[in-house]
């Protein structure tokens, strides 16, 4: 009795995964979330290149002065 309410439990979340799936690729959710990101990424992504430059010029002139 426990094992078929596994199976059912199991078979209805792959049930709605499924769907869910579908519902996503139908829609095109995945790139206009992906669009939706694109800045947000962007500014992050900027923002540690910077922090890695200042970071290499600070060592840069440690090493020049020692």
């Amino acid at each position: 009795m426990i094992v078929l309410k596994i199976l059912m439990v199991a078979a209805i979340v792959f049930v709605v995964l499924f769907l869910l799936s579908l519902i996503i690729y139908f829609f095109n959710l995945d790139m206009k979330m992906a669009a939706k990101m694109i800045g947000p990424l962007t500014k992050h992504y900027d923002r540690s290149k910077a922090k890695r430059d200042a970071r290499k010029e600070k060592e840069k002139q440690m090493n020049k002065n020692s």
